[in-house]
């Protein structure tokens, strides 16, 4: 039996919890997968394994039972063995060679050699975090994560060697490339490596294709067919999508511990009010668009704009936004560009009718799982409308070239010094151009210097949406929606969950500042 070496808050709505190894993490895991205590997510890690929990009460009255638990070993359960075929041509495959010591061709005849066992999933859905490597091998991630990695890359960092399953940002060290598919919503199950499996690497001298993301995305459409029943004859026809429309709804939160995040509209607030407007459950998807947006009436139906401020036009006319307006059958409905906030919310009574990956219709843009982004052409079939009635104008939330987001400091607040903290809360933080749904990189404004990063070799760990995560540069990436489910950089702060719509709203050039909360 053991006991957590530590419970710390992450944010206000999960606790990240220490253990000593992986065989503490799999006990834990395992004890808590018995246990209700609120958890909507559990997502274990190198060291550590994040609980995730509907609302801050939660955390509250678990924090003393997860800090008093004895875990009991968990038996190792029968290992099947994957094998991979990897042409070593990364990138980094000469730099690993300099840090560990080795010539390349060393550095490729002692990953062959290793007995990686996977330990755990996470960061994106069919990543898993390989353990058992040669110590030779365990060098630092890079100092800036690169904002794409092509997918199929074979990596390292830390103890730890992975394969990226499709495209996304990451901070390993890149070492070759494979063409097997790690994930596939279409299999059973979709992941290709799961905790337990011992993988295999074995080079081949050419021919290896980067490995497709296609299979990341869940059914997608032309005419799409619902989950739930559609009205026959009823529909939203795409004319123009404009820059970046996409379906979402409230998310699929609890599967973090395959990579999956809950993902879910950026601003759920504006999202919900576009529902409530039309007269929509607070699940039914929504278009979620940057402008630009143009989309044609089949039948009639009731619509509503919601989140950034923007001008709508059905033909010469504007159309509102915070009231329920009526575009009838043929009519044409137009968005402009917002100029203030970013992300609009597009509701139609009834709900568009997707159908659902993993109970979600929500596009993922790290994963790809979801409805892919809407294209001209594309017929959203709308679903049976709701028996209540539609709702009284309401305002909206108002967004601005500044803002506020109150914070809590922690997991890893000790990692920072007392200044860095205060210089944290003291500077003013531009949101860059490296800005989207997966995360936003923070720079500082009027001459100010970025963070002092601590010299921390932190085992990747689970973390919230909302986080202020630091890496090397010292620029901190304030996570989205379709943020990693595990991070290997420190995290100072948590976006406190009133504030996470208006964080969805902050567009490139904005300036933020953090106020703790106390």
């Amino acid at each position: 039996m053991t006991r957590p070496v530590g419970v710390r808050p992450a944010g206000e709505r999960a606790l990240l919890v220490e253990c000593r190894s992986l065989g503490e993490v799999a006990a834990f895991r395992a004890l808590l997968g018995e246990m209700s205590l609120g958890q909507i997510d559990v997502v274990p890690a190198a060291r550590t394994v994040l609980v995730r929990f509907g609302s801050a009460r939660a955390v509250r009255r678990a924090e003393p039972l997860l800090a008093g638990l004895d875990a009991p070993p968990v038996a190792p359960e029968p290992r099947r063995t994957v094998d991979i075929e990897v042409v070593y041509d990364g990138a980094d495959l000469g730099v690993v060679a300099d840090l560990a010591g080795l010539s390349p061709e060393a550095v490729v005849a002692a990953h062959q050699a290793s007995a990686w066992v996977a330990a755990f999933g996470g960061f994106a859905p069919g990543f898993a975090y390989l353990a058992g490597g040669d110590p030779r091998l365990a060098v630092p991630r890079r100092e800036s994560p690169r904002t794409s990695v092509p997918a199929g890359s074979v990596a390292l960092a830390s103890e730890f060697s992975a394969v990226y399953p499709r495209a996304s940002p990451g901070g390993w060290r890149l070492i070759g490339r494979t063409d097997r598919a790690l994930w596939d919503i279409e299999r059973d199950p979709p992941a290709l490596i799961a905790p337990g499996d011992a993988v295999r690497f074995r080079a081949v001298r050419a021919g290896a294709r980067a490995a497709s993301g296609t299979a990341l995305t869940g059914p997608v459409a032309g005419p799409i067919p619902g989950r739930a029943d559609p009205r026959p004859g009823s529909a939203i026809e795409v004319v123009h999508p404009g820059p970046l429309s996409l379906l979402e709804d409230r998310g699929r939160p609890g599967y973090a511990a395959l990579g999956v995040t809950a993902s879910g509209a950026a601003d759920a607030a504006s999202a919900r009010q576009a529902n409530r407007l039309v007269g929509n459950g607070a699940d039914a998807a929504v278009i979620e668009t940057l402008g630009g947006l143009e989309v044609r009436a089949v039948g009639d139906q009731v619509l509503s704009l919601a989140g950034a401020a923007l001008d709508a036009y059905v033909g010469e006319d504007s159309a509102p936004s915070g009231a329920p307006f009526l575009l009838r059958g043929g009519e044409t409905l137009r968005l402009g560009s917002p100029v203030r906030g970013l992300r609009a919310y597009l509701a139609v009574r009834g709900g568009i009718a997707a159908p659902a990956t993993l109970g979600s219709r929500s596009n993922d843009r790290l994963s790809g799982l979801g409805p892919a982004p809407l294209g001209a052409g594309d017929a959203l079939a709308v679903g049976a409308p709701p028996r209540g009635a539609v709702g009284a104008p309401e305002a909206l939330a108002s967004f601005g070239p500044a803002a506020q987001l109150r914070i809590r400091f922690g997991p890893r607040a000790d990692a920072f010094t007392q200044a860095e903290r205060a210089h944290l809360v003291a500077t003013a933080w531009i949101v860059s151009a490296q800005a989207d749904r997966v995360g936003a990189r923070l720079v500082p404004a009027d001459g100010a210097r970025p963070l002092r990063a601590p010299s921390l070799d932190l085992a990747s760990e689970g973390v919230e949406i909302g986080s202020l995560q630091v890496p090397p540069s010292g620029e901190p990436v304030l996570f989205g929606p379709d943020h990693p489910t595990t991070g290997g950089y420190p995290v100072i702060a948590v976006v406190a969950a009133a504030d996470l719509p208006r964080a969805g709203q902050l567009r490139p050039g904005t300036r933020v500042r953090f106020v703790p909360e106390r």
